[in-house]
């Protein structure tokens, strides 16, 4: 695939819903390099056409990027690819912040809360290799 082509599979049969396929390989091809920075995204309503859904669905995956700050959208100019690495490095740290913090008011200590967040990223992610 060309840096500048973007082309979506829809499985209707997967396990995840349409918007999520979107909103995942969108992110992916962004973290990847397949989508350069500043890449403009089709519209809403031109994707959804393209892939045979309906504009809310298409519409959920681009703000579900946006709040994950893998795109960032310029009002009527458009959605484009954002330097997301440093968006998400930033996001993380905050949420780790927020945990730590909660934790704490819970009455874990550093181990217990430690084995918390073990716990949810093998949820997420899988056993380690």
């Amino acid at each position: 695939m060309s840096p500048q082509t973007l082309t979506l599979t829809i499985d209707p049969d997967a396990a995840d819903a349409p918007f999520e396929q979107v909103r995942t390989q969108i992110a992916d091809l962004a973290r990847g390099g397949g989508l350069p920075v500043g890449y403009k995204l089709p519209t809403v309503r031109g994707l959804a056409e393209e892939l045979g859904l309906a504009a809310n669905t298409v519409a959920k995956a681009y703000r579900a990027l946006e709040s994950d700050g893998v795109i960032e959208t310029r009002g009527r100019n458009g959605s484009f690819i954002a330097a997301a690495g440093e968006a998400a490095d930033k996001e993380a740290a905050a949420a780790a912040e927020t945990y730590a913090r909660r934790a704490e008011r819970l009455g874990l200590d550093r181990a217990a809360a430690l084995a918390a967040v073990q716990d949810a990223l093998t949820a997420t992610y899988g056993p380690q290799a």
